[in-house]
């Protein structure tokens, strides 16, 4: 491809970028300025990337007797003539909205239909310029701009494959970078006459990068065309598709284009990866919906395991059922009762050798029903406790163990009611901290069995701030941090050192997938921590799927919060919510961040999706894959 990416003032346009949206305004302001201004707050609410008039110079543009004695015209240009004439804004005007767009965060963008205009728009620095599919085939206008050295954007409605052919070959001798968008320039254009699939050709024929400029009714088509790799969408924005006008009723309302915007970025994200891996959410639903191999009946060690011995049963803990007839005929290596679980030592595999050592401040995530099983043989440092709600139903009583610290990870869910500190609902805030200092009481009591924990138990706690429907506005994520600062001050911290923790940009709760909006920025984290005294619980998988989100650097954000870190959570992450990926199977990349973590001297634990499972293997599997970077 001549250019892969062109960059629009700051935003790159090309392969693997998302689509760059343009909100057409176009002369859909009547020629009143602040309805202009409001079709620039409609863009930006919407999120597009730019916002994009028209301006002519109608004593270059038209013959004196087109634009004067329009009787001599036919009907249809009458009308329309009159409708461009009315919807006309100054100069001044147009300085204004760039100003106006600047302010709030846009790219100003305005097609010239002229020479005189190109040059009235060279005085506002507009970062590239539009073309209407009129223009297409108008060399000297086009020979003018690229004179600018400015990219420029052309549409090819109501142009044949020659004249666009002709156009770019222009185009080249020039050197003029380019986008070519697709287009049918019908008021609206009927979904049979559009032909997507142009796209593809143009891309190929010309080796450019490709876009779509929309004037059908409703969005399907646009996102379609995102979906089939359109660079650029451009479709036209209006307060009111009723109002008088040329391109009003073909437009896109504020709800209308806010959707279009929304729905391209998840279908972006939806493109992202042509990997496949079993997600959080999955494991989950997995676990409590599928099923396992168990037995029908007792079966004693050495017995031949015969097909009647076997059926599949909920929840899956054990054994595939697609390794049902793999198992017939193999012998029982243990007494297995009734529904009790197959597992792969029953396939013959041998039992991973739970062997790992190290001087490091490592340690193992546990769960009170598994914690002597997950530390035999073993000898790590502490024992880090998930809790859920339902464990803390019961006392917490353990064996004496004077050689572990004690850290505890506080519940996000309490029976099935999301914990959230963040929440402007007073009711689930005051939930929340009733909650968490319940818990915080029954670590109190769990302390004494951990002789090595300090005098304040590490307690992890995720501080909330999910969303359901989207990312909330950063003027809300602002609020959220303060209910944040305001409701942990009302925790009971005694004899408790509470590590927040970095979240993930798609949590999965309740096996589903939200919206996290706080405690995914390292300079957010860093600043609220520092502002309200608190120390961090760093998760490496966490962090990798933001910063893939984010497009930042994992080993930057690491070493932004390290000097508040005082608890690791280890796994790998793949995409944006691909986490708790087992170690080296994912995108971070371990040896360069291993050497920060080191540093960083603290405690630090495995935290692998059912890495529990047969012992805590996952983990040993992770710990002992890191010991090549000196874990």
């Amino acid at each position: 491809m001549k250019n892969k990416v062109i960059h629009i003032g700051e935003k790159p346009v090309g392969e693997n970028c998302p689509a760059f949206i343009i909100a057409e305004a176009g002369i859909n302001h009547n020629g009143k300025i602040e309805l202009a201004k409001k079709l620039i707050d409609v863009a930006v609410e919407a999120r597009a990337d730019a916002v994009k008039f028209q301006m002519r110079d109608f004593k270059t543009l038209y013959t004196e007797n087109a634009f004067n004695n329009t009787k001599h015209e036919d009907i249809a240009s009458q009308y329309l003539l009159s409708l461009i004439r009315e919807s006309t804004l100054s100069e001044e005007n147009f300085k204004e909205l760039s100003r106006y767009a600047k302010q709030k965060g846009i790219i100003f963008l305005c097609t010239p239909w002229d020479i005189a205009s190109v040059e009235t728009l060279e005085k506002l620095n507009v970062p590239a310029y539009k073309l209407a599919s009129a223009d297409l085939v108008n060399l000297e206008l086009i020979e003018h701009i690229a004179s600018k050295n400015k990219p420029l954007i052309l549409s090819t409605g109501m142009s044949s494959p020659e004249e666009i052919e002709t156009t770019v070959k222009h185009l080249d001798s020039l050197g003029a970078e380019y986008i070519l968008l697709h287009c049918n320039s019908a008021y609206p254009a009927a979904a049979k006459d559009i032909n997507l699939r142009y796209m593809d050709t143009l891309r190929e024929k010309f080796d450019c990068i490709v876009g779509y400029s929309g004037h059908e009714l409703g969005l399907a088509i646009s996102m379609a065309a995102a979906t089939l790799g359109a660079k650029v969408i451009e479709r036209h924005i209006t307060l009111d598709r009723t109002m008088t006008g040329p391109d009003h009723a073909i437009s896109l309302e504020p709800a209308g284009i806010i959707k279009l915007v929304r729905d391209i970025r998840r279908i972006e994200e939806a493109l992202q990866s042509d990997r496949k891996f079993i997600t959080a959410g999955e494991f989950m639903n997995r676990k409590i919906l599928g099923k396992s191999l168990v037995a029908t009946r007792p079966i004693k060690s050495g017995e031949t395991i015969t097909r009647d011995m076997i059926t599949a049963k909920s929840p899956a803990k054990g054994l595939s059922p697609q390794m049902l007839h793999q198992l017939v005929g193999k012998k029982a290596q243990r007494d297995i009762t009734k529904d009790g679980y197959f597992t792969e030592e029953d396939m013959g595999k041998k039992k991973y050798e739970r062997a790992f050592s190290s001087k490091r401040k490592w340690g193992l995530i546990v769960r009170p029903h598994d914690f002597e099983e997950m530390i035999e043989g073993l000898a790590p440092r502490f024992a880090e406790f998930h809790f859920s709600s339902h464990d803390l139903a019961h006392p917490l009583v353990f064996k004496n163990h004077t050689e572990l610290e004690l850290i505890a990870h506080a519940p996000e869910l309490w029976g099935d009611k999301l914990l959230d500190f963040c929440s402007d609902d007073t009711g689930v805030t005051k939930t929340s901290i009733n909650h968490i200092n319940d818990f915080l009481e029954k670590v109190r009591e769990a302390r004494k069995y951990f002789g090595k924990t300090p005098p304040k138990v590490k307690v992890v706690l995720h501080p909330g701030g999910m969303s359901y429907n989207g990312f909330v506005s950063k003027k809300d994520r602002a609020k959220m941090y303060t209910r944040l600062g305001n409701a942990l001050k009302k925790l009971n911290t005694t004899g408790i050192e509470l590590l927040l923790e970095n979240l993930p940009p798609f949590p999965w709760y309740k096996g589903g997938a939200w919206f996290s909006n706080t405690f995914m920025d390292a300079e957010e984290i860093r600043d609220f921590a520092k502002k309200y005294g608190y120390s961090l619980c760093y998760d490496s998988s966490h962090a990798q799927l933001y910063c893939t989100f984010a497009k930042k650097d994992p080993v930057e954000f690491f070493k932004t919060l390290k000097p508040l870190v005082k608890h690791i959570h280890l796994s790998d992450g793949v995409g944006t919510d691909g986490e708790g990926i087992q170690i080296d199977e994912g995108d971070v990349r371990w040896s360069k961040l291993m050497p920060e973590i080191l540093r960083a001297n603290v405690t630090m634990a495995p935290e692998i999706w059912m890495g529990h499972r047969y012992n805590g293997e996952g983990f040993l599997v992770a710990l002992n894959r890191l010991k090549k970077f000196n874990l």
